[in-house]
């Protein structure tokens, strides 16, 4: 049995997001608490400490795998995501469903507001 390794460039793919998410480099060092010099050489290395790639990848907003198994030449491809030629399948991390029942609480809440404007105005009135 043969086994493929996969060749993943954690800078390289870092500054593929980065780029992606159409963030400069010193706003993203700025974010991790780091330098651009520093983040530029994070950029340029093969591998990078787990601490680093969590803090990179947080403020990217991305999961770490992003960055550590993303073979070099693979594209972004987030709107499609395609698991065949090392493209990335990117899931969100909320539940949708969740988002809505958040938007109609306030929705409702909203209006719970306007009835009890409306109602104080209508007792001033009588």
């Amino acid at each position: 049995m043969e086994t493929i390794v996969k060749k993943s460039n954690h800078g390289a793919n870092i500054r593929r997001w980065r780029e992606w998410r159409n963030i400069k480099q010193d706003v993203l060092a700025d974010q991790i608490g780091v330098s651009q010099a520093t983040l530029s050489g994070y950029e340029k290395k093969d591998k990078l400490e787990q601490e680093v790639l969590e803090k990179i990848a947080q403020a990217l907003d991305i999961p770490v795998e992003a960055i550590t198994e993303m073979e070099d030449g693979a594209s972004i491809n987030i709107v499609n995501a395609y698991d065949n030629s090392g493209s990335i399948n990117y899931s969100p991390t909320f539940n949708p469903i969740d988002k809505i029942v958040e938007l109609y609480d306030k929705l409702l809440e909203s209006e719970k507001e306007k009835v009890e404007l409306l109602q104080e105005v209508l007792k001033d009135k009588k």
